[in-house]
């Protein structure tokens, strides 16, 4: 009888042969777990070494030290005596999250009005239009691809790298949580509202409007997982 494949599971590649281990099993592992459905209710949260070692057709070893360094980051979470899993986020980690990062794209969008050229703000709208028709469509982990490209943008377009790096460290734990929210209500009609908004924002260079803008839009997501995602307290515990 063949398995029942799992929306949660972690999905891999073998590597390739020439590829050097030491440099690509990380990121490998790290890529897959961020494209993990780890908040849905049939995630399969465990890693077994020995199958991961099976699926990309090489030796445990490296694969215990990308996990030590993916523990490190906080994605995974070795237990002595019984193994490896991914670490979902805690209701409070995640509330946390989103606030830090509705501090720094807020920036982001500030600098944006003053240091990005208007044909470089134009690929927000062509974003924006993109993923207003993407969320007319039934495929939303398409739509919430698109949603982060656009948040990406704005802090790409900020001209400020440390500020980029440090959003993309904090949206590297979000992916699931996003994924997750835009399941759920009206968001994704909602989201495309207020990015066009936020988009005209920029447009007319609007310091202060877009920095609202961005500001707010985030902290709905806040609002919206604190009154809606009380489950999630209970994830590691179920699992």
């Amino acid at each position: 009888m063949q398995k029942k494949s799992q929306s949660g599971a972690l999905k891999l590649r073998p590597v390739a042969a020439n590829h050097s281990l030491k440099d690509h099993i990380y990121p490998i592992l790290k890529s897959a777990i961020m494209e993990m459905d780890i908040y849905s209710a049939d995630a399969s949260l465990r890693l077994d070494e020995r199958q991961l070692a099976e699926q990309l057709q090489i030796s445990r070893t490296p694969i215990r030290e990308a996990l030590a360094q993916l523990e490190r980051e906080g994605f995974v979470e070795i237990k002595p005596r019984k193994g490896v899993y991914v670490r979902p986020k805690t209701l409070s980690e995640v509330l946390e999250l989103v606030v830090v990062w509705a501090a720094l794209e807020s920036m982001a969008a500030r600098l944006v009005t003053q240091v990005a050229s208007d044909r470089e703000i134009a690929t927000l709208r062509e974003l924006g239009v993109k993923h207003s028709a993407d969320s007319q469509r039934a495929d939303i982990e398409e739509y919430s691809e698109a949603n982060i490209k656009f948040h990406q943008r704005i802090l790409d377009l900020s001209g400020c790298t440390l500020l980029s790096e440090t959003a993309e460290g904090l949206l590297q734990h979000m992916h699931a949580v996003r994924r997750q929210a835009m399941r759920e209500k009206d968001r994704v009609s909602r989201s495309v509202v207020d990015h066009m908004a936020i988009i005209e924002a920029i447009e007319n260079r609007e310091a202060e409007l877009a920095a609202m803008l961005v500001r707010d839009h985030t902290m709905k997501l806040h609002d919206h997982i604190q009154n809606t995602w009380q489950e999630l307290q209970d994830v590691q515990k179920t699992n």
